[in-house]
């Protein structure tokens, strides 16, 4: 049996789907929205689709941006001869929260299995002994 108008069932579903985020969470989540003004509701929606419509990687590091180059890589001030390999686009945000790091970066956009860190760990030996 249902509690909840299709509606709020539906938007406690979706909600559900982003991680972290438990029928219990996405339940009060979902009626917060409902009692936000209408027009602060529309902001966040409109605000979730212009960023799936507008991000997408960088052509240089691969972070998350909506340029074709982010910042960061377009940046004059920065060391290009020195790249930190991070997992995620938040792990790069961290770093540069700290405002030490002054290179680039490339972001995976996931861990690399240790089979294959080690294979590319002897192949760059190889190459660099050549």
């Amino acid at each position: 049996m249902d509690y909840y108008s299709g509606y709020i069932t539906k938007l406690i579903e979706e909600l559900s789907g982003l991680p972290g985020i438990g029928p219990k969470t996405a339940g009060r989540l979902a009626f917060h929205i409902l009692d936000m003004p209408k027009e602060q509701v529309e902001s966040l929606a409109n605000s979730m689709i212009d960023a799936k419509k507008n991000v997408r990687y960088c052509k240089c590091c691969y972070t998350l941006t909506d340029q074709d180059i982010c910042p960061i890589c377009s940046s004059k001030e920065r060391d290009h001869k020195t790249i930190m390999v991070v997992e995620t686009t938040k792990d790069m945000a961290a770093y540069e929260k700290i405002g030490e790091y002054k290179g680039v970066y490339h972001i995976l956009h996931g861990a690399i299995p240790w089979r294959v860190l080690v294979r590319m760990t002897l192949s760059l030996r190889n190459c660099l002994s050549v």
